[in-house]
């Protein structure tokens, strides 16, 4: 694709969400119904509102992120060296003003850009609206008011691969293995991440699966630009 953009200047980026409350029964009985008007579309007519609230965390209003992982290259050596960290836990709050600090004080410049797969329509705007609910400032980043299309600092490895057809969906777990990417997804998937969060309390296998996502996307945009892959000893967790 012969990108410009210096990989240098990329945050990538993926987050883990999961409902706000583990049970249905635990939501007040307003946001109940809140959440039955919500969902009424995306259900099927013999889905009611209390089975389809395994899925509320997609959704910003009814959902929380608990993990947000990063990743950024730095050059080691004259060679390129990825860097991965994570903001996780139960506090949401502190999470997401760990993450806005990141932003701040090491991705000001202009040229800087945050990078997902589907991040322009799931992980920046759901970053933005957790924020606000917490009443936390938005960095320069995700406050996208006024701005024209080209100045939005956000790349999107989906968007990239569409090609224009607005149509088209591809999964990252496709896209990682036509592109020869290792998978990011041979312990869990999105689909479970609630229950391994809720029930089985395990928060350190849903950051190692985060952080694999993160590294998936570093790794795709370099097959877009036809550079060689990384390798293990390229990825460094900090």
């Amino acid at each position: 694709m012969n990108l410009s953009i210096k990989l240098n200047n990329i945050l990538f980026l993926d987050i883990e969400t999961v409902p706000q409350e583990e049970k249905w029964e635990n939501l007040p009985k307003a946001t109940q119904i809140l959440f039955e008007q919500k969902t009424q579309y995306q259900r099927k007519d013999d889905v009611t509102a209390s089975d389809f609230y395994d899925r509320a965390g997609i959704w910003a209003e009814f959902g929380k992120i608990i993990c947000i992982s990063v990743g950024y290259f730095v050059d080691v050596d004259d060679k390129k060296q990825l860097r991965v960290t994570s903001f996780f836990g139960d506090d949401e709050h502190q999470l997401l003003s760990n993450f806005k600090q990141l932003l701040d004080k090491h991705f000001t410049n202009r040229n800087n850009v945050l990078c997902a797969h589907n991040g322009k329509e799931f992980d920046f705007p759901f970053i933005a609206r957790r924020m606000i609910i917490h009443q936390i400032e938005l960095p320069k980043k995700l406050n996208l008011f006024g701005k024209k299309p080209w100045e939005v600092p956000h790349l999107d490895t989906l968007e990239l691969w569409k090609f224009g057809d607005y149509k088209h969906y591809t999964s990252l777990k496709l896209l990682t293995s036509i592109l020869g990417v290792p998978s990011p997804k041979d312990d869990i998937d999105g689909s479970e991440v609630a229950k391994v969060y809720y029930e089985e309390q395990n928060l350190k296998r849903i950051v190692n699966y985060c952080e694999k996502d993160t590294i998936a996307v570093a790794q795709i945009l370099l097959r877009f630009n036809n550079q060689e892959l990384l390798s293990d000893v390229d990825i460094v967790r900090v």
